[in-house]
C-alpha cells in the first residue's frame, strides 16, 4: 500500500471517531497534565515555603469535617430528587433558615451562661430547633411552591426553585438584616482531642459523629420503615404506588420532612465550626452539596455520602495542593472553583455519578 493510501486510510479512521470522545481524551490529558504540574510545584517548593505534614493533616481532617456537612444537606437534594426527578434550588435556604432558627437561643443562653453550664443539653436543644424550622420551611416549599406545579414540565419546579430561593434569602435578609453574625459556641466545643496521635478539633469531631449517626438513622429509616419502603415504591413509579393504596401526597411531605431535618442539623453544625451566619449562607454549601449529590449519583443516598465527603476533601486540599506552587495569590479564596470544576467534569465523563442515577435508595 502507497503512503498516500496509507495516510488516507488513516485519515478515515480519525475522521470516523466521535467528536466527543476526542474532546474528552483531549481534556482529560489537559487535567492530568495541570494537576500534576501543580501537585510537584507544590510539593517541591524549598523547605522553607511548603506545607508541613501536620498541615496536611489538618486540610485532610478540616475536609472531612465540612464534606460531613456537605453529604447532609446533599441528602436533601438526593430524597427530593428520588422523588419528585426534580431539583430543588431552595434546599440551600432551608439549610440557612434552621442556622437562624438556633442562632437566636444560641446567643440568648451564651448570655445567661447556659450554654456552658449545659454544652450537651445546650447544643442539642439548638439542633431540635434548627431541625423544626429546616422543616417548617421545607414543608412550605413543598406544599405552596411545588405541589401545584406536580404535573408541570420538569422546567416549571426548576424555575419556581430559583425563585423560592431568591425569596427566601431576601426574607431573611428583610427580617434579620445583611450583616454576619458571630454563632456562639459552647467553651466545652474549644480545644482538640488526641484520636489515635491525631489532634482533632472537638466541634470537627461533633460534626463527623452527629453526621455519620444521622447518615445512619436515614439509611435505616429507609430501608427498613413501612414509611420508607412507601418512599421507594413512589420513587419507583408514582401511579403504580397509588394504585397499591401508598398515600403519594403523605409520602412527598414525608420526604420534604427528613430533607429539612438533615437541612437543620447541618445548619448547626456548619454554624459551629465556622463561627458565623448570614442570609446567604445558604448559597455556596447548598450548590456544592448539589455538586457532591451529583457526583456521588442523585437520587443514592450513599452516593450523596461519598459525593459529600470527596467535594470536602477536594475543596480542603485543592487548592493547597495545585496552586501553591504556581504561586496564586489567595488560593483558598478559588476553592469554589475546584467545585464547579468537579460539577463540570462529572457531567462530561460520567453523567450518573460515581454510583450512577437511581431511586431514591441504593445503599
Amino acid at each position: 500500500m502507497s503512503q498516500e493510501a496509507r495516510t488516507t486510510r488513516t485519515l478515515g479512521r480519525f475522521e470516523r471517531l466521535p467528536t466527543r470522545r476526542i474532546v474528552l481524551v483531549a481534556l482529560s490529558i489537559g487535567i492530568a497534565t495541570a494537576v500534576a504540574y501543580g501537585s510537584y510545584r507544590t510539593l517541591t517548593l524549598p523547605a522553607g515555603q511548603r506545607y508541613s505534614g501536620s498541615a496536611w493533616r489538618d486540610f485532610l481532617v478540616l475536609g472531612v469535617a465540612q464534606g460531613a456537612v456537605y453529604a447532609l444537606i446533599a441528602l436533601g437534594y438526593t430524597l427530593v430528587y428520588g422523588i419528585l426527578r426534580m431539583i430543588n434550588f431552595a434546599h440551600g435556604e432551608v439549610f440557612m433558615a434552621g442556622a437562624f432558627g438556633s442562632f437566636f437561643f444560641a446567643d440568648a443562653w451564651e448570655r445567661s451562661g447556659f450554654l456552658d453550664r449545659r454544652p450537651v443539653l445546650a447544643v442539642l436543644l439548638l439542633v431540635l430547633l434548627a431541625m423544626a424550622v429546616s422543616v417548617t420551611v421545607a414543608v412550605l416549599l413543598e406544599r405552596i411552591a411545588y405541589r401545584p406545579l406536580r404535573g408541570a414540565p420538569r422546567l416549571v419546579p426548576l424555575i419556581t426553585a430559583i425563585g423560592a430561593s431568591l425569596f427566601l434569602q431576601n426574607t431573611f435578609r428583610g427580617l434579620f438584616g445583611a450583616q454576619t453574625r458571630g454563632y456562639p459556641k459552647p467553651t466545652a466545643l474549644e480545644g482538640t482531642w488526641s484520636i489515635l496521635g491525631i489532634p482533632v478539633q472537638r466541634v470537627q469531631v461533633l460534626v463527623l459523629v452527629v453526621a455519620a449517626a444521622a447518615m445512619v438513622v436515614l439509611t435505616q429509616f429507609v430501608s427498613r420503615t413501612k414509611t420508607g419502603k412507601s418512599m421507594r415504591a413512589a420513587a419507583e413509579d408514582q401511579e403504580i404506588a397509588a394504585l397499591m393504596g401508598i398515600d403519594v401526597d403523605r409520602v412527598i411531605v414525608t420526604t420534604f420532612v427528613l430533607g429539612g431535618m438533615l437541612a437543620g442539623i447541618a445548619g448547626v453544625l456548619f454554624a459551629l465550626t465556622f463561627g458565623n451566619i448570614s442570609y446567604f449562607m445558604g448559597f455556596a454549601p447548598g450548590i456544592t452539596a448539589f455538586t457532591a449529590a451529583v457526583l456521588g449519583g442523585i437520587g443514592s443516598i450513599s452516593g450523596a455520602a461519598i459525593g459529600g465527603l470527596v467535594i470536602g476533601v477536594l475543596q480542603s486540599i485543592g487548592p493547597a495542593l495545585l496552586l501553591t506552587g504556581i504561586h496564586v495569590p489567595s488560593p483558598f479564596q478559588l476553592k469554589d472553583v475546584v467545585t464547579f470544576l468537579i460539577l463540570i467534569l462529572v457531567l462530561l465523563f460520567r453523567p450518573g455519578g460515581i454510583l450512577g442515577t437511581g431511586e431514591v435508595e441504593k445503599v
